[in-house]
């Protein structure tokens, strides 16, 4: 008895395979693994029209036969009947998502190219229609030489004549102009089928095509991309100036209600100088927290932030990486932890080590409260023209250069220890929306409870360790507390090391508790310097921002703005790092370039500052 006909469903993600495959088969299914790996094998039994039983295989999505992770290299070789214990499908069905045709079109070529059996399924037509698309099937059978039978899978529909089709469907040589494609040649053809396949769309549809025209213009779309992204650097500090003054008085009254209520003290101490003049000092800047996210969110919503991932990828492409290490990397911006782990879709092993490498230089919220004091501090308050701020201007280009130092870093290490070529990135883009207001006041929440849970648990602690090693020993008449410290002590010994770089022993001292979080620089600061004005009235008066620019000079501020952009000031991240690679070869490698970047540019930065008389 001969064994049945094998039938295979191929296509991208997402273009609703296993909807079709459920529908076709129903409870007649077997689950497994394929032999030697664990990329799930779903088979079924269909019954066609004829009577004929034949063997249905469910094959995991693709974007191409070039294979960029072990799903896809499944699919090519199951296809081209190369994978062990496993024979070829005597029909391929093509399934294609009628929404976003132009797109699927791209594989679908491909796959019609083998010149196997092959039928395509138009999948999802109901959802087409919903957004006003008509598509005409004979034009797309016309234009892919095959069968191409509409269905709607969750409502049944089109079930029998696809079934008709595949007994059907016969060998042949692939259609004129099919083989030997580039994927350049490939989606100018996919875009010229979908375009007189489509015989109408709606307005929305139509705005969007032309939306994407413009914001993924090779080089308005790069240009519009960094507009936004300036835009809303400007306004975390235009937005949130007043926000962050109020916060910051109402720390304020806090303290000075502390004082009036407490009698002096080591306990009162630890509370105004500790607690409240560390945890506060971060605290304030809460409101830039909030709107540097809310623009994230709002990216991310609207359906932008996948399409900048698109216009990024040429850029990541010319310094050896994959543009699948964009959503890692884009992921670090918050924060590096979670960056890091998403690295786990990557699936060559040196493009996933080079993203892992380069994380920590994307600058995470976590830099945002340093950058904003000093900023605040040191930076004019004043527009350079055009409506355009300073501060703002400052802290954009603080942003650019830890991108441009990543990128560079990667180009070094993908031509060195992680050597080998990027491999391919395909991505769908999912369509533009208005955000909901709702969503976003909850993400706007969770991020802001994160950052106050931080200032809470990690900052607080640090802080009160800090000031315990700021007050102990205690100086005695005529000493300055801070020197006889041991924090303080401790700082002297590392202020050898950071002087040439401009560093001042209270910069030194910054860098250490910095190494729990690097937002607790600030709180460092604030707190050091709220023991150093114990007997001075007038500096206990003082802002932080103020003690800064009593003690440091624009060349130091400088100097410290470039030691954060590069300086890996974050234990949790190293940690991360050592579970992800397996060992403290990375981690300390990881530790030991950015360490010595961060000291070239701070070093670099000083000195040309001071050499320019600023």
């Amino acid at each position: 008895m001969s064994k049945p006909r094998k039938i295979a469903l191929v296509g991208n993600p997402n273009a609703g395979k296993s909807a079709l495959f459920n529908a076709l088969t129903g409870a007649r299914q077997k689950i497994a693994n394929y032999p030697g790996v664990t990329v799930e094998r779903k088979s079924g039994r269909l019954v066609l029209p004829s009577g004929e039983p034949v063997e249905m295989t469910d094959l995991p999505g693709s974007y191409s036969l070039d294979p960029t992770s072990p799903d896809e290299a499944v699919t090519a070789k199951v296809i081209r009947g190369e994978f062990v214990g496993e024979s070829a499908p005597d029909v391929l069905v093509v399934v294609l998502d009628a929404s976003n045709l132009e797109q699927h079109l791209v594989f679908a070529q491909e796959i019609i190219a083998l010149g196997k059996p092959t039928v395509v399924a138009l999948n999802m037509v109901d959802l087409a229609e919903r957004d006003g698309l008509v598509i005409d099937p004979m034009a797309l059978e016309q234009a892919l030489g095959i069968k191409v039978v509409p269905t709607v899978a969750v409502r049944r529909r089109g079930l029998t004549e696809l079934a008709e089709a595949v007994a059907a469907a016969e060998m042949r040589h692939p259609g004129p102009g099919l083989t030997d494609l580039t994927m350049t040649e490939r989606r100018v053809a996919a875009h010229a089928m979908a375009d007189a396949a489509i015989l109408s769309e709606s307005k929305r549809h139509r705005l969007h095509a032309r939306l994407d025209r413009v914001l993924l213009h090779p080089w308005m779309g790069p240009i519009i991309l960094f507009a936004f992204l300036f835009v809303m650097f400007q306004a975390v500090f235009a937005w949130a100036t007043p926000f962050a003054d109020a916060l910051e008085a109402g720390v304020a009254l806090l303290t000075d209600g502390v004082k009036g209520i407490v009698p002096p003290s080591l306990a009162r101490d630890l509370l105004t100088e500790g607690v409240l003049a560390g945890v506060g000092s971060v605290v304030v800047f809460l409101p830039q927290i909030v709107i540097l996210f809310f623009f994230i969110l709002v990216m991310e919503a609207s359906g932008y932030m996948a399409r900048a991932a698109f216009l990024m990828d040429r850029m990541m492409a010319g310094v050896g990486l994959s543009g699948r290490s964009f959503i890692p990397l884009l992921s670090s911006f918050a924060c590096a932890i979670p960056g890091i782990m998403a690295t786990r879709s990557i699936t060559d092993p040196k493009d996933r080590l080079t993203t892992i490498l380069i994380a920590p230089l994307m600058t995470c919220s976590a830099r945002l409260p340093v950058y904003a004091v000093i900023i605040a501090a040191f930076i004019p308050q004043r527009s350079v023209g055009g409506g355009i701020g300073l501060q703002g201007l400052v802290l954009f280009a603080l942003y650019v250069a830890g991108i441009v130092g990543a990128m560079a870093v990667a180009l070094v290490l993908r031509r060195s220890v992680t050597k080998g070529a990027a491999s391919g990135f395909i991505m769908e883009l999912p369509k533009y929306q208005l955000p909901a207001a709702k969503d976003l006041l909850i993400g706007l929440w969770q991020r802001a409870w994160i950052f106050l849970r931080r200032a809470g648990t990690i900052i607080f602690m640090v802080t009160v360790v800090l000031w315990l090693l700021l007050n102990f020993p205690r100086a005695g008449r005529g000493e300055n507390q801070v020197d006889v410290s041991i924090a303080g002590r401790i700082a002297s010994g590392l202020s050898v090391v950071v002087e040439p770089i401009g560093f001042n022993r209270d910069m030194a001292l910054a860098l250490i508790p910095a190494m729990a979080a690097r937002e607790v620089a600030v709180s460092s600061l604030a707190t050091t310097y709220a023991v150093a004005a114990t007997d001075d009235e007038n500096a206990q008066a003082m802002a932080l921002g103020d003690q800064l620019k009593a003690k440091w000079t624009l060349p130091m501020a400088l100097a410290f703005l470039a030691w954060f952009v590069f300086a890996p000031q974050c234990m949790s991240t190293i940690a991360v790092t050592r579970r992800e690679t397996n060992g403290w070869k990375w981690p300390l490698f990881m530790m030991g370039y950015l360490f010595g970047l961060a000291y070239i540019a701070a070093g670099a930065t000083y000195w040309i500052a001071v050499e320019a008389g600023l």
